[in-house]
């Protein structure tokens, strides 16, 4: 009997066997997939990357103020600083989340040159970005090849490498990276019911509330619509509740020090500026705001037809999650590089959804290859644009990732640090201002930058005082601006040629130059290829 019960379980020991075999190749193969769909996607990355780099020998847009608050908690050992002197006469208060200004300080502080600080980890960290924005991809499509295709194109999405591979980066790419990874474990945590994913969930939560507050809207916001579509359960309401709690009990002794340090009233003053932190359209202006940059031929047009495209794709396959988030996106923060996380999955949708071809094989084969190229070309072409895009495309004002300062300013600025007063106080024209107070270690009188955490109205004064002054191309036009505005400074800082002003190109006339020299009340100190500086008399 022994020997018949052991011949008898044999082959069920051998099917057992080979479905284990058969399930570890499974895993394996998945697994080779992935590596290589992520694979392409970071390759795309790190191309954009390096072509932006390559076309940028000073970062694009600022940081000036993010490094001078970095110097400032170096300055203070590392204790958080009460104020940032040079933003203007009385400074501007710390009160921006700090782990990016802490983490640049610590990079400081171990040598890492600052330009080259902001020129390259914004990138690098734009890179590694993908990694959970694929995974994520990955979870909501149901598809390696799908997000394989979704993170190429979000990797080169242009509204996307705007604000994380430019000198801010330093803070918004790492807000950015916690932000998609905490979006995937949401997924897993909602979706799948996997309650191990409610603990990295929370610290990543806490971590974009220590980073940035506006992608901190964005996280919140994005984790109660999973909870809508894919859970709707009493303990996955308490599940996002107690990632929300864990968030909180993480940043609370940031939170504690702001409040009695600045008061609460200050969050929401700042709340209020550069165009509110949470926005409420109406369902036309919404409609309006999709079909405008399509009109406009610019170079998001293509992603934003796409997207819709994509949108209605799934509509009609009633798939509603990723258009509700495109949607609530664009209707509750100002900045379209949250929109296009579910917009970019909506073109990968598109891009990769299955087709009836009929039934003669010759014509399936024939017509699936097809498909297949248009969907590689139309990638081809989007990835191109975003390469184009992060080198300096010509747009309608000016050129895209704009440098805010070049090599005539940071020699001008360096010339002021070392001959100058250092009491001496600056109105700078153009946008060479955000980086000017950091690298010539003196104060800008009119600016906005770090100026909405004063309040709304001081914020909205010293933008409009700065646009003024810095699309003034005469000596009169700049003196009346100056006695309009109660201003007072002891020198003023000119750009000459190009430069821009809040990021769009312009030209100063020659007749800037000439009316300044001719004047009475200014007198000419410096002057390079780039840049003029007169003392005001």
């Amino acid at each position: 009997m022994a020997g018949d019960s052991s011949f008898t379980d044999r082959p069920t020991d051998e099917r057992e066997q080979s479905r284990l075999e058969q399930a570890a190749s499974s895993i394996a193969a998945a697994l080779t997939r992935d590596r290589v769909w992520l694979g392409i996607a970071l390759v795309v990355a790190a191309v954009v990357v390096g072509v932006y780099y390559r076309s940028h020998p000073y970062p694009a847009y600022g940081a000036g103020l993010y490094l001078s608050i970095a110097e400032e908690i170096l300055a203070h050992g590392y204790r958080p600083p009460m104020r940032i002197s040079g933003y203007t006469a009385e400074g501007v208060p710390f009160v921006y989340p700090p782990v990016g200004f802490y983490v640049t300080a610590v990079l400081l502080d171990l040598g890492v040159d600052p330009m080259t600080l902001t020129r390259f980890l914004p990138g690098v960290v734009s890179t590694v970005a993908v990694i959970p924005f694929y995974y994520l991809a990955r979870e909501i499509l149901g598809s390696t090849p799908r997000a394989g295709v979704t993170a190429s194109i979000f990797a080169a999405t242009p509204v996307v490498l705007q604000w994380h591979i430019s000198a801010g980066g330093i803070v918004r790419s790492p807000a950015f990276l916690f932000t998609l990874t905490g979006l995937y474990c949401g997924i897993r945590l909602f979706r799948g019911n996997h309650r191990r994913w409610l603990a990295p969930a929370a610290v990543l939560f806490g971590l974009t509330l220590l980073t940035h507050p506006t992608y901190t809207v964005f996280f919140g916001a994005s984790y109660v619509l999973v909870w809508l579509f894919y859970d709707r359960s009493s303990t996955g309401l308490v599940a996002g509740a107690a990632v929300a709690a864990g968030g909180l009990v993480i940043a609370s002794p940031w939170i504690a020090y702001t409040v009695s340090t600045h008061a609460l009233e200050i969050f929401a003053g700042a709340a209020g500026t550069h165009g509110g932190l949470v926005q409420t359209r109406s369902p036309f202006r919404v409609l309006s705001e999709l079909g405008r940059p399509i009109a406009a031929g610019r170079t998001m047009s293509l992603w934003y037809l796409l997207t819709l495209l994509g949108g209605g794709y799934l509509i009609a396959r009633r798939r509603f999650f990723i258009p509700a988030w495109f949607l609530v996106s664009i209707v509750l923060l100002h900045e379209r590089r949250f929109a296009f996380v579910p917009g970019t999955m909506a073109i990968g949708a598109l891009m990769t959804a299955p087709r009836h071809l009929g039934a003669d094989e010759t014509y399936q084969y024939a017509t699936r290859w097809l498909l297949r190229g248009v969907t590689a070309g139309l990638v081809v072409l989007l990835v191109t644009m975003g390469g184009l895009y992060a080198v300096g495309t010509p747009l309608h004002g000016g050129t895209s990732q704009p440098s805010f300062v070049d090599e005539e300013d940071a020699t001008a600025m360096e010339w002021v640090d070392e001959e100058l007063p250092a009491d001496a106080d600056f109105v700078v024209a153009g946008d060479a201002a955000e980086w000017f107070p950091y690298l010539s270690d003196r104060t800008i009188l009119v600016g906005p930058w770090g100026v909405e955490w004063n309040s709304p109205a001081a914020y909205r004064h010293h933008l409009r005082t700065y646009r003024r002054l810095s699309h003034c191309h005469a000596e009169t036009c700049l003196s009346k601006q100056l006695r309009r505005a109660d201003v007072r400074p002891d020198y003023v800082y000119v750009p000459k040629g190009t430069y821009t002003v809040r990021g769009i190109e312009t030209q100063q006339r020659p007749r800037m130059r000439r009316s300044l020299v001719r004047s009475d009340d200014y007198r000419l100190v410096y002057e390079n290829r780039g840049v003029m500086i007169f003392r005001v008399r």
